[in-house]
């Protein structure tokens, strides 16, 4: 599943790739396929993306 807010959110906090994959213990390229849509989100990371940028899941998710 493609999560287009991801890119949005963290742009919006002015954080690169490499400083939100190391926040959830990943690797850039890991987390680069999570924006892109390429590989799943693992639920842990999911939630704690939700955390970070201060937002509920179904908003992450873009669920109406």
């Amino acid at each position: 599943m493609y999560y287009p807010r991801l890119r949005d959110l963290r742009e919006d906090k002015d954080l690169t790739q490499k400083e939100v994959a190391a926040y959830l213990g990943t690797t850039q390229q890991v987390y680069s396929r999570y924006e892109k849509g390429i590989q799943e989100i693992p639920l842990r990371h999911f939630i704690a993306l939700a955390k970070l940028y201060q937002v509920s899941l179904d908003y992450l998710a873009k669920i109406k």
